[in-house]
């Protein structure tokens, strides 16, 4: 018997403008975590304030994921993209007057309304990919879809690394290597101000116009309606189904502790490497590397998935992740950078494999809600990285430097993933699975 094809001629069209989407979202996720660093030293802010960079852009998928699903479930998955198209183009433009007002509370805002865009993406795009084709592959042609975000990550992060940050006169640094910029008079320090909030604003104004025409492609395009064509059940039914669905709901909780590990992993190696002398243009190349090895490993675990069980293979490279956060804690040297940069190999496959295991056995008439809070998890990018901020703040915890020690908490993450990945293993051998 011929095994079901990963994508059928039929959707071919279809994937590949979806495909478009997912580097879209990697773009907006990873210019986005250098600005940690750079608001913290142009605004003149704490780790844990900068951080607040994250809060709000995350806290914009936990707040727009369930409307968004409730949108889908009335409308169809082509209305749920263009909306969030649209909110997404919003969001960067609203860039101009924060840079404008030189107000860190206006960034912000302008970030959790564009992540309003990124939620009615990621809540429509993945159950949708879902879709396209036989249950059977949908996992694999998830990853596949999934391998295409961190393309996307890494033209965000070029942008940040040669466009951003070397053009940021606020991290001018003296020949000890400290940072000239605290010493400098107000009237200096706006001045400066003013020319690198215009540097951060222009690659989300690019982007935005960017966002606007592939708007246009996606209303001229005939997309396939594979959702369910009946009534749609009630939300509380459909509630009630979720909340009884043990493999998704643990699968939720981990999605959540999963994303906070990879929003900590990749926001703070700057803060790391500065630790170690390095300066925020020279640090991000590491995170360009990190994002290179994640893509590599999503393509490999993609390949792998065909002769290992996609349980086992989570619980695989989330012990491999946690062992090489051992290494970014206790190892105080470049090693340890290594180490850190080491860690997005093994993240590679976890996001769309957890995603892909939890709504394995979700009706498709729940699947827009389902994803929903899937994506609604990833509010652990929103609430972690200000708890490591404050740990970084201390200085030193326990004999180590607090940003050694503050991955801690991404430990405790991958072993939360390890968890779950193993349990679900040994739950598909019980029930027959391979």
């Amino acid at each position: 018997m011929n095994k079901p094809r990963l994508v059928e001629k039929k959707y071919l069209l279809p994937f590949v403008l979806l495909t478009t989407l997912f580097a879209l979202w990697g773009f907006a996720n990873d210019i986005t975590n250098p600005m940690v660093a750079a608001f913290q030293t142009v605004m003149e802010l704490k780790a844990s304030e900068a951080s607040l960079v994250q809060f709000a852009f995350y806290g914009g998928y936990a707040t727009m994921a369930v409307p968004a699903a409730l949108f889908i479930r009335r409308y169809s998955y082509k209305s749920g993209i263009m909306l969030g198209l649209a909110l997404y183009a919003l969001g960067a433009f609203l860039f101009i007057p924060a840079a404008a007002y030189q107000e860190f509370s206006f960034f912000c805002i302008s970030l959790y309304v564009l992540t309003f865009g990124l939620a009615f993406l990621e809540t429509t795009a993945n159950p949708f990919v879902l879709s396209l084709g036989s249950k059977e592959t949908s996992t694999r042609r998830l990853n596949l879809a999934q391998a295409f975000n961190p393309l996307g990550s890494l033209m965000g992060m070029g942008v940040a690394s040669f466009i951003v940050l070397p053009h940021l006169w606020s991290d001018r640094r003296d020949a000890a290597g400290a940072i000239i910029f605290p010493t400098l008079t107000e009237a200096e320090k706006s001045g400066i101000r003013l020319h690198d909030l215009v540097v951060i604003r222009d690659p989300y104004v690019a982007i935005g116009l960017v966002v606007l025409i592939m708007l246009v492609v996606f209303a001229l395009t005939r997309m396939p309606r594979t959702e369910s064509t009946g009534e749609h059940a009630r939300v509380g039914d459909t509630m009630r189904r979720l909340l009884d669905n043990k493999p998704y709901m643990a699968g939720v909780v981990t999605q959540m502790f999963y994303v906070a590990a990879q929003i900590m992993v990749w926001t703070f190696i700057i803060q790391y490497a500065d630790r170690l002398g390095i300066n925020k243009a020279t640090a991000q190349t590491y995170n360009i590397v990190a994002m290179v090895l994640f893509l590599s490993g999503r393509f490999i675990s993609t390949f792998l998935m065909r002769y290992v069980n996609t349980r086992l293979l989570l619980a695989i490279f989330a012990t491999g992740a946690a062992l090489c956060t051992l290494g970014t804690i206790f190892i105080q040297d470049i090693v340890g950078l290594y180490s850190l940069v080491g860690i997005s190999v093994f993240m590679s496959l976890m996001f769309p494999t957890i995603y892909g295991i939890a709504l394995e056995n979700v009706n498709a008439e729940d699947a827009s809600l389902g994803a929903a809070f899937l994506v609604m998890a990833i509010v652990g990018g929103a609430i972690m990285p200000p708890l490591q901020g404050m740990i970084i703040d201390r200085g030193v915890v326990m004999g180590l430097p607090a940003v050694n020690a503050s991955f801690v908490l991404p430990l405790i993450s991958f072993v939360v993933v390890f968890t779950y990945g193993f349990c679900q293993y040994q739950l598909s051998r019980k029930h027959g699975g391979v």
